[in-house]
């Protein structure tokens, strides 16, 4: 989580929301991604995406079914939906996301039974720094 929660402080100091993903695979990083979608107009463009692209282009292979993510926040459902389809086996997240938490806060993509693949799903990891973090970034914003 040092590693995401690195990402994510990248992203802050961007302007962008502090959000931060690892992806790891065999005990090593095989992709990082922090949130980029101001700086680069791309709405898809959040830390897990970013991350899953380059573990892709790592394994060479978009099925990624031995690798676990590390992220700062609970993915929203986009990047719910995309660890799905890459059979991330198990993802690994901070803080909550209460308005658009996809992994359990509002829906539950990761463990739906009527979806072909769940993910294991662990939260609460350093719940308090990868809260502060967003709490601080928006209420640095709010002035």
């Amino acid at each position: 989580m040092d590693l995401a929660l690195g990402e994510a402080r990248k992203a802050e100091a961007a302007g962008e929301v502090p959000v931060g993903a690892i992806i790891v695979s065999g005990g090593a990083v095989i992709g990082r991604g922090f949130n980029q979608p101001i700086s680069t107009t791309d709405p898809t463009a959040h830390a897990e995406i970013i991350g899953l692209r380059e573990a892709a282009r790592h394994q060479r292979n978009y099925r990624l079914s031995n690798a676990v993510m590390y992220c700062t926040v609970e993915p929203c459902m986009m990047c719910a939906g995309a660890m799905m389809h890459a059979r991330i086996v198990r993802l690994v997240f901070g803080t909550p996301d209460p308005k658009a938490g996809s992994a359990g806060s509002i829906y539950n993509v990761l463990t739906d039974p009527r979806l072909n693949h769940r993910v294991d799903v662990i939260s609460g990891i350093r719940e308090d720094e990868c809260a502060a973090l967003l709490r601080d970034f928006f209420a640095h914003r709010r002035g």
